[in-house]
């Protein structure tokens, strides 16, 4: 199935059917008083987070959704039916935007979540509704409130734990088919990977998901190679993997590119928990990983450890890190917030 992350779309809700003007016709009651029916409930519009889907592809071929609009009211006190409503079912971590696509109209972040994006138009008033003692026969009825219409981008960001960053080549396919389940394609040229992918990583019982996206390059904010809109789905990555090919010309140069670019992109992600991974351990020589993890660290990395995707060297000591670190915000996203204290 083709990946696609981003899609706009036009809805329409339903219209709310018009009120019935009507009055009693029955024999030997010459005056038997109004029973227009009111209108029926235009459809709502509802977007809904379901599991199992990982693309936005089917809102490609089909860009308009619009609700049915309520049915007219009728005589002897007939309400009108209610309009269908129309579902979007929509990825897990999907964002509806504005025309604008800056304005979040919903971000749906678990499963089951539901909005109404476009609520139907309420069904106008039968003239039966406006009898009373002093107007017994009214001759009025309401036309029912037009529907919500609007065009929405829909803006998928993948939900995982972990994000995997690098330059195109720094090994990050290789790392995250060496310890899930995911194939991503790899091959020995840059950008081979051209879609976001993900994996279920295990390490000691424990599991959680990593996000591999595309090589970002220098100059990825002006839309340099594959630009930096792939970022957006590391956003809610609670911990960022930043693979550096131990192999390259200037391995800490690398390190700065990719600083650069998650500051420039903004969203975060400049703050969130890093880890720098020197890849391609087998293919340097011994003692050489140290000298480049030394000067990371003089370059203001944290955290740094060496691996080889093919060996398994090191492998294991990453993930155990990574769980760490996911483990850590995980406990402090759940922890209750503390009550100020109570002062008369």
């Amino acid at each position: 199935m083709k990946f696609l992350d981003q899609a706009k779309i036009y809805t329409r809700s339903g219209h709310g059917g018009p009120g019935s003007v009507s009055f009693r016709r029955e024999a030997h009651v010459p005056f038997g008083g109004p029973d227009g029916g009111n209108g029926g409930r235009g459809g709502d519009v509802i977007a809904q987070a379901v599991n199992g889907l990982n693309t936005l592809i089917d809102y490609r071929y089909q860009q308009h959704f619009k609700a049915s609009s309520g049915r007219p009211g009728a005589g002897r006190d007939r309400s009108g039916a209610s309009g269908d409503d129309v579902v979007l079912r929509l990825p897990v971590g999907t964002q509806i935007l504005s025309d604008d696509q800056h304005t979040v109209l919903a971000d749906l972040t678990f499963e089951g979540q539901e909005i109404i994006l476009a609520k139907g138009g309420t069904g106008g008033k039968g003239n039966a509704f406006f009898k009373s003692s002093t107007n017994r026969a009214p001759r009025k009825s309401q036309p029912g409130e037009p529907g919500q219409e609007m065009w929405v981008w829909l803006r998928l960001k993948l939900i995982a734990d972990a994000g995997l960053l690098g330059l195109p080549n720094a090994g990050k396919s290789t790392f995250l088919s060496a310890v899930s389940a995911a194939r991503p394609k790899i091959a020995d040229y840059p950008f081979t990977t051209l879609h976001p992918n993900l994996g279920v990583v295990g390490v000691d019982a424990k599991e959680f998901v990593m996000a591999d996206i595309p090589g970002v390059i220098e100059g990825a904010h002006q839309g340099a190679g594959l630009g930096h809109r792939f970022l957006g789905h590391v956003e809610r990555c609670r911990v960022l993997l930043h693979l550096v090919d131990a192999t390259s010309e200037d391995p800490v140069e690398a390190w700065k590119i990719l600083r650069r670019e998650l500051v420039e992109y903004g969203g975060g992600l400049s703050d969130k928990p890093e880890i720098v991974g020197l890849t391609k351990l087998d293919a340097t020589p011994e003692d050489y990983a140290e000298e480049v993890a030394t000067a990371l660290r003089a370059a203001g990395t944290e955290t740094v450890l060496s691996l080889s995707s093919v060996t398994g060297a090191g492998v294991t000591q990453m993930l155990r890190c990574l769980i760490g670190i996911i483990e850590d915000a995980v406990a402090e996203e759940n922890r209750p917030e503390e009550e100020e204290p109570w002062s008369p």
